[in-house]
């Protein structure tokens, strides 16, 4: 029997990205790429709603509001489910001896274990994804 535990916990998803910090963050923070590398939340182009984005999404249609551009690299953005819940996701693009390193806080919100682990393998394979395009637009070999 699946439990649920807490509200208060949350895991930290994170993905080296053998390039610069401020090239991730332009590419990550483009509404038009989240199709590309964010399979959890973005399954077809973004529509645009003034600073709000409306997204076809695997949990419906979401509206998602980020946090405005900075030059920080803090991606951090709203998720509004179907049903009104607000999902409040952390994300930064930190500097790395390697290049940049993208950090994505999963909050278990009332998640049982097994719903909490699939979102954080989700954002785990989304991340990879985004390292992947990037590197390969930079001609840096795959990695096994």
């Amino acid at each position: 029997m699946a439990t649920k535990q807490s509200d208060d916990s949350s895991r930290h998803v994170a993905q080296v990205v053998r390039r610069p910090p401020a090239e991730v963050y332009a590419y990550a923070v483009d509404p038009d790429h989240l199709p590309e590398w964010a399979a959890g939340l973005a399954r077809a182009a973004v529509h645009r709603e003034g600073d709000v984005l409306v997204v076809d999404s695997p949990m419906g249609t979401v509206t998602v509001r980020f946090v405005p551009r900075n030059d920080l690299g803090v991606l951090d953005h709203d998720v509004i489910l179907p049903d009104g819940t607000v999902v409040t996701n952390p994300m930064r693009v930190l500097s790395h001896p390697d290049g940049a390193e993208v950090v994505f806080t999963v909050r278990r919100q009332g998640l049982t274990d097994d719903e909490f682990d699939r979102d954080a393998a989700q954002v785990a394979t989304d991340l990879a994804r985004l390292r992947d395009l990037l590197e390969a637009a930079d001609g840096i070999p795959a990695r096994p």
